[in-house]
């Protein structure tokens, strides 16, 4: 299920963001210590942000953005970000809460394109992108590695 976030998930969002298994192709975990500190009492509270819940439990984020500074192919464009727990990895959550979020925004944005980046060592994160149906528009390097930005086309509303 994809909901708003809530204090409650706190300790979910410290784990996410400072897991080093989950940011293994992102640049490195956050520090534990300055999460603690540093994060709100309700993180991930914007507009396009969703908490994945497994049976009331929260086991990754979905995000969906237009972040400055991307890549000019990008600009303009809603991205796709998602990050979930290790434990949660295998079992085709990301693929459901992935492509209920796009559903989401094809509703509130009616043919709205999206891009998706990610590094290409990142195995299960360009799997994803096909499963969603993201083709790629180029391939650079930045952050040390090979990065691929995707496109997914927009989805026409019915008349």
């Amino acid at each position: 299920m994809l909901r708003a976030a809530e204090a409650v998930d706190r300790p979910a969002f410290i784990e996410l963001l400072a897991s080093p298994e989950v940011h293994v192709h992102l640049g490195g975990p956050r520090r534990r210590d300055v999460l603690e500190r540093e994060l709100p009492e309700v993180p991930g509270r914007s507009p396009g942000s969703f908490v994945v819940d497994l049976d009331g439990t929260m086991i990754g984020q979905i995000l969906l953005r237009r972040p400055a500074g991307h890549r000019p192919a990008a600009v303009g464009k809603v991205d796709l970000g998602y990050l979930f727990l290790p434990e949660a990895w295998g079992f085709g959550y990301a693929v459901e809460a992935c492509t209920a979020a796009l559903g989401w925004l094809d509703r509130v944005l009616p043919g709205e394109p999206v891009v998706l980046a990610t590094q290409t060592a990142n195995t299960g994160s360009m799997r994803l992108a096909a499963k969603l149906g993201f083709t790629e528009v180029e391939r650079f390097h930045a952050w040390d590695a090979e990065q691929w930005l995707g496109m997914r086309s927009p989805v026409t509303p019915p008349r």
